[in-house]
């Protein structure tokens, strides 16, 4: 028994010595100096491993913004900082907005209202997210969402869709997967602006 976990690891150790051989001119090469304008780089933008650490799932969507949109972007981004939250919690909350809304801080439709889901994350009085003037202020109805996801034990260490759709509770629960990659950069562009 002993012989033969000497003969594992002495083999373990060999692949990564041929691994290294291999791999050295490579690493080395990549490891050569950049030459950059320190003054270029931004220290407190976040870091993309913390918007999208488990990368992104399945294809992307994404749409263009209009000035309400976009102002809706910032609306969340500054809940999110109020409520002492994360960059990656930003990033969730408004995946989750593009996937209910787009982004629009949606009224009663009529007969086209799901229900009676309102505002940008599509939120119903019935469910005991708030009242309707309270669902349709931007701060209120991503605090409230805020408030969900942290209740939801590890949100930070789950997949996106995973987070959203358990505060969310929607009927098309890997919806929200699509919109990850534009929520993350739109946290990017605005989250120091």
């Amino acid at each position: 028994m002993n012989t033969m976990l000497r003969k594992s690891v002495l083999g373990v150790a060999g692949l990564a010595f041929i691994g290294g051989v291999f791999a050295g001119p490579i690493a080395a090469h990549a490891a050569e100096p950049v030459h950059a304008n320190p003054a270029v780089v931004q220290a407190d933008k976040p870091d993309s491993g913390k918007l999208i650490p488990h990368g992104v799932q399945g294809a992307q969507s994404r749409i263009g913004l209009n000035d309400e949109q976009t102002g809706n972007v910032k609306a969340i981004i500054a809940a999110t900082k109020k409520a002492g939250m994360p960059e990656r919690a930003a990033v969730v909350s408004i995946a989750t907005s593009l996937q209910e809304s787009k982004l629009e801080n949606l009224g009663h439709l009529g007969d086209a209202n799901d229900h009676d889901s309102l505002g940008l994350f599509q939120q119903r009085p019935s469910s005991g997210w708030g009242s309707p003037e309270q669902i349709t202020d931007p701060e209120y109805s991503t605090t409230a969402f805020l408030k969900g996801l942290k209740q939801v034990d590890g949100w930070q260490d789950m997949p996106l869709t995973k987070a959203a759709q358990t505060v969310q509770v929607s009927a098309y629960p890997d919806a929200y997967a699509q919109w990850e990659q534009q929520a993350a950069d739109l946290v990017a562009q605005y989250w120091n602006s």
